[in-house]
């Protein structure tokens, strides 16, 4: 049987294969009064997994969901209030290594932000590093599931990540190419990653919110191969991909995003000091993923962590270097950085924030619990899908 007809004939309830399907394995703990207890496990299989996959008690309750309140940490946002004139730098406000975890059939990946730090970061909610080698821990990818209320970013570095949605729409994403789907009000999709010669594989996945005017919009997709995106070389050697958004005076081809993002995966030589132009309101951070560097902060340096391993075990050492640091920034309009003597590479996100209460239940992102409840049904009684094709898990 199908999944979809597994779903339309014993409801959420009678259908173990797909409790995963709702499963709020990002948040560990249960809302009592409307007040979410804060994690204390962010690696753990039940007490702080992710959401697909696990059926334990305490992850596969239907009623189990999270209500985040706006924390309003800009007071002028880009669209209501005047730019600065002046330059001033953006101090980092803090710093965090990616946790390691399992995700959709049994991927390990790295989870670099998520539901604990949505405040932060809005309007992102959730960010993945998926790097692997051994095609044993990548290739049960991530079978069908829903999403509703968000948007969500895949970027290929390594291998391939053949894909589907109710839709209708079928591809491969290739080594440098990006998907931006957006959720809207609900899409059933599947991602089967695959990789390289090597049996390397390697991309990121970036989940945006969507405003409260937006939750209910019609599901859309983008697919952009690698050779679209403008690489601008400046006379230093740094080289910067624009994914979307604006950065000296060029547009990415990723267009129409709610969150107005500027993505930019940018490559720094050894030894080099750069200053990067950034909106001054916007929530910003940086994802360092190879070599080495340090990021101004008022007079000193802040150096990153680097992950290693080493006969097989990981070690975090403190040395002024990364591949996996997240670095977040406070208010400015500059990022000043440094790379170290093997250079450096890493993602710079920045984004408007939403400002709105965020309900979140596993893939959903609603504003409220009322909401949630309501995707919920709609999964249950088959009507979670508003536009699709036929013949398509989810699709009436």
């Amino acid at each position: 049987m199908s999944a979809s007809c597994c779903l339309l004939k014993h409801g959420m309830a009678g259908c173990r294969s797909l409790a995963w399907l709702v499963s709020p394995r990002l948040f560990p703990n249960s809302l009592k009064n409307g007040v979410s207890k804060p994690s204390q496990r962010r690696d753990a299989r039940c007490d702080g997994c992710a959401w697909q996959g696990c059926l334990k008690p305490a992850c596969a309750g239907l009623d189990v969901v999270r209500q985040i309140r706006p924390h309003f940490q800009f007071s002028i946002s880009r669209r209501h209030g005047p730019k600065s004139k002046t330059m001033t730098f953006r101090p980092v406000a803090s710093q965090s290594q990616a946790v390691p975890t399992m995700e959709g059939a049994g991927v390990h990946l790295h989870r670099v932000f998520g539901f604990d730090e949505q405040n932060r970061c809005d309007p992102f909610l959730m960010m993945d590093d998926f790097r692997n080698d051994d095609p044993a821990k990548y290739e049960a990818g991530f079978p069908w599931h829903p999403h509703r209320g968000i948007e969500t970013i895949t970027y290929v570095l390594e291998g391939t990540v053949e894909h589907g949605d109710s839709l209708g729409n079928r591809g491969v994403l290739g080594a440098g190419s990006v998907q931006w789907m957006t959720a809207g009000s609900g899409i059933m999709h599947q991602e089967m990653p695959s990789g390289n010669e090597r049996g390397q594989m390697h991309g990121f996945q970036l989940w945006a919110n969507l405003p409260s005017s937006l939750k209910m919009t019609d599901p859309r997709y983008q697919d952009i191969s690698g050779k679209e995106f403008p690489i601008i070389t400046d006379d230093d050697g740094v080289a910067v991909k624009i994914i979307t958004g604006e950065f000296w005076g060029t547009k990415g081809p990723v267009d129409g995003i709610a969150a107005d993002p500027m993505i930019l995966d940018v490559s720094m030589p050894a030894n080099t000091r750069k200053v990067l132009p950034v909106d001054t309101y916007a929530s910003t951070f940086a994802y360092i993923f190879a070599g080495q560097g340090t990021f101004k902060d008022a007079s000193n340096p802040v150096g990153v962590k680097v992950e290693k391993v080493f006969a097989g075990e990981e070690l975090n050492i403190r040395d002024m270097s990364g591949n996996r640091t997240l670095v977040r920034f406070d208010t400015g309009n500059e990022i000043v950085v440094n790379s170290g003597q093997d250079g450096m590479r890493f993602l710079l996100v920045s984004g408007q924030p939403i400002q709105e209460p965020v309900a979140w239940h596993g893939p959903i992102v609603m504003n409220t619990r009322e909401e949630l409840h309501e995707a919920v049904r709609d999964l249950q009684q088959g009507t979670f899908i508003k536009k699709g094709a036929s013949g398509v898990p989810g699709a009436a």
